[in-house]
């Protein structure tokens, strides 16, 4: 009887073992599958965005805001649309971050691409979503979700690896590291160089918040466009000055700091420049 109960407990303890393997195999492949699946700009490049895009609104955009967002600030609904991908109801929002642009187009060859291209991408997603909060008969429920997406796609649509190359899923398949860590090209432009400034939103909107006169004068008369194929070139820069498995760590930061915070800053006067479209 006591051999019994010791056997049956022993049984229990193997299972138990064997289960807690399977799922600790789960959380590993997991854990390998999120880079190939990362989004725009990671939390913090989405807010800095929005912030720069605060104070550059006319008063009549953020009238209209608050009539939607409340006391619910742009940077702080910036990430909605990375954070919903957790419900499946969600899902087919998927294809909205991005526009695959192949190498070799010139500015009027990625204007053809975004006329021509008939599934939702990044670029006629935001159109859509600034015609609903157009729209005075929009109800109030597809104004929040308008607006909610449009402040996170207009981030999309400046982070340069969202108009990149279907192939390698716009770098998520060009592995390198990053001090050492192994990464992609992909969540190296999402996360990794905006974290390693190692500063707040706030902080980061603040510094780089100064465009020359020219810049913003140019920038305030761009169309969408005009913003995607900006992106686009970033994105052929930034893929001319890469090789697979390549070592990155201060010499990367410091070639291409420069062109982060210019795209971070064009993000913010895009949206800026859409969001005053519509309420004005």
């Amino acid at each position: 009887m006591a051999f019994d109960k010791l056997n049956y407990i022993a049984m229990k303890m193997k299972k138990s073992l064997i289960t807690s393997g399977y799922k600790a195999i789960l959380i590993l492949a997991v854990t390998l599958y999120l880079p190939l699946n990362a989004g725009a700009w990671g939390m913090l490049g989405h807010r800095i965005v929005a912030q720069v895009a605060e104070s550059h609104l006319s008063n009549k955009a953020r009238k209209g805001i608050k009539d939607i967002l409340g006391n619910e600030s742009l940077a702080m609904a910036s990430n909605w649309g990375d954070f919903i991908k957790s419900d499946p109801s969600y899902d087919y929002l998927y294809n909205w971050h991005f526009v695959n642009l192949p190498a070799g187009l010139d500015k009027q060859g990625v204007f053809n691409v975004l006329d021509t291209e008939k599934g939702p991408n990044v670029y006629n997603k935001v159109l859509e979503m600034a015609a609903i909060l157009k729209n005075k008969q929009s109800k109030a429920d597809e104004k929040l979700l308008a607006m909610r997406m449009l402040i996170h796609l207009v981030g999309d649509l400046n982070q340069p690896m969202h108009t990149a190359r279907k192939e390698d899923l716009g770098g998520n398949k060009v592995f390198v590291t990053w001090f050492g860590e192994k990464s992609n090209l992909h969540r190296v432009w999402d996360e990794a160089l905006i974290g390693y400034q190692q500063l707040s939103y706030t902080e980061y909107a603040n510094a780089i918040d100064y465009p020359t006169a020219t810049q913003l004068g140019t920038w305030k008369t761009y169309s969408l466009k005009d913003y995607v194929y900006g992106s686009y070139e970033a994105c052929n820069k930034i893929y001319a000055n890469i090789k697979p498995e390549e070592k990155l760590s201060y010499k990367y930061n410091f070639e291409f700091v420069g062109l982060l915070n210019e795209q971070l800053l064009k993000g913010g006067i895009c949206l800026a420049n859409v969001l005053n479209d519509i309420y004005n």
